[in-house]
């Protein structure tokens, strides 16, 4: 197993509670892309980032990717997290599997996608809504934009499929039986 490990995939499908655990049962740092790739959207403006736009559109997800990958491998080539044995987890909704092959591949980690595609977007509103608390962002919009979102979170989730299958990269469906296959996953570290 290398030193880190990336948790990525769509949005809602148990990346950060799979970061957590590996956080609490092996002591990896968890490092957590939202809130650095949020910084970055807010103070440099001049890097075209638009993580809303990444939330609907696969293009605008793709172009996101295309940066985010690059500066994911300058984090892990700082060599900051190599001192420490388990190093860092870090969960991410905006790496694509190309950009991972591309840019992380033969770097110091190994990388895991979740992701929601075998389920029609109105399973994955039951689903958003049986996981939803007050602590995450989705937990006061209206049901009508949920919807939306989880048709979009759905139509991720089987482009993400694609790439993983055509670059051999594992991920794991949680839209049924979630915490059985994040225990599983934990399990197989």
């Amino acid at each position: 197993m290398k030193n880190n490990i990336i948790i990525a995939g769509a949005p809602r499908t148990g990346k950060s509670s799979a970061a957590q655990m590996l956080s609490m049962l092996f002591r990896y740092k968890h490092v957590c892309m939202d809130s650095i790739i949020a910084g970055l959207e807010r103070c440099f403006p001049e890097l075209g980032i638009n993580t809303a736009a990444a939330d609907s559109s696969i293009e605008a997800l793709s172009m996101l990717s295309a940066k985010i990958a690059p500066f994911v491998r300058a984090m892990l080539d700082s060599g900051e997290y190599d001192e420490f044995a388990p190093g860092m987890v870090l969960d991410v909704y905006q790496l694509l599997p190309e950009d991972y092959a591309k840019h992380l591949h033969g770097a110091n980690c190994e990388i895991h996608y979740f992701i929601t595609s075998d389920v029609t977007a109105e399973e994955r509103f039951d689903i958003l809504k049986a996981y939803d608390t007050p602590t995450h962002y989705t937990f006061f919009k209206p049901d009508d934009v949920l919807r939306q979102k989880c048709d979009n979170i759905v139509r991720i989730s089987k482009f993400i499929r694609e790439q993983c299958e055509k670059f051999s990269i594992p991920y794991y469906e949680t839209a049924r039986n979630r915490d059985q296959v994040l225990a599983t996953f934990v399990q197989s570290l």
